[in-house]
């Protein structure tokens, strides 16, 4: 087998190795830990939402969302490392962050002020995009939580919320016009 190319960030030729038979995974320095582990169980959920935005790409043309996939593999590397200040690993940065906040101001500038809470819904794309935010913030909570057991990187909690955000306005830029909104009381 030829050595691994610069820019191949792993190499796997066989998937399963039968490590993690006993409720164990190697986490990003090699270490081990329970599947359990708050840690783990944090960077499960980003990798749930990395596919559940992918499955609104499916329905979705926006290449914001191309690249917050891979943002959000850089997420689940970050978290998957023991943090250390400094340390050099690859990490959320302010600058990630910033780019979600600019694409929530692009994309709510052009939609009508809420007057209301919006219900998950409307359209298929709409609809895709309300469950990968319900799954982000689950992932912020993971998130928030684990950083009560172990050191974390503190912005990687700041990105899922802004995240989250940036993916509420979408589903809202997505169901333009037939906006399910909640009616308190309903239809009693």
């Amino acid at each position: 087998m030829s050595p691994r190319e610069r820019d191949e960030p792993v190499r796997l030729t066989k998937i399963y190795t039968r490590g993690g038979d006993r409720g164990e995974t190697s986490l990003g320095d090699m270490s081990r830990a329970s599947k359990l582990d708050p840690l783990v169980r944090a960077y499960g959920v980003v990798d749930e939402l990395n596919s559940v935005v992918g499955w609104a790409r499916v329905v979705v043309d926006d290449e914001r969302l191309a690249r917050i996939q891979n943002e959000l593999f850089d997420l689940g590397a970050d978290l998957s490392v023991p943090f250390a200040e400094d340390d050099g690993k690859l990490r959320v940065d302010q600058a990630s962050i910033d780019r979600l906040e600019a694409d929530c101001d692009a994309a709510n500038e052009p939609l009508q002020p809420l007057k209301s809470f919006v219900l998950p819904g409307g359209t298929e794309a709409g609809a895709r995009l309300h469950v990968a935010r319900a799954v982000c913030r689950r992932g912020e909570r993971e998130v928030l939580a684990a950083g009560t057991e172990r050191a974390l990187n503190p912005l990687a909690a700041v990105y899922l919320n802004r995240l989250s955000d940036l993916l509420f306005i979408l589903a809202r830029a997505a169901n333009t016009g037939d906006e399910p909104l909640w009616k308190p009381g309903g239809e009693r």
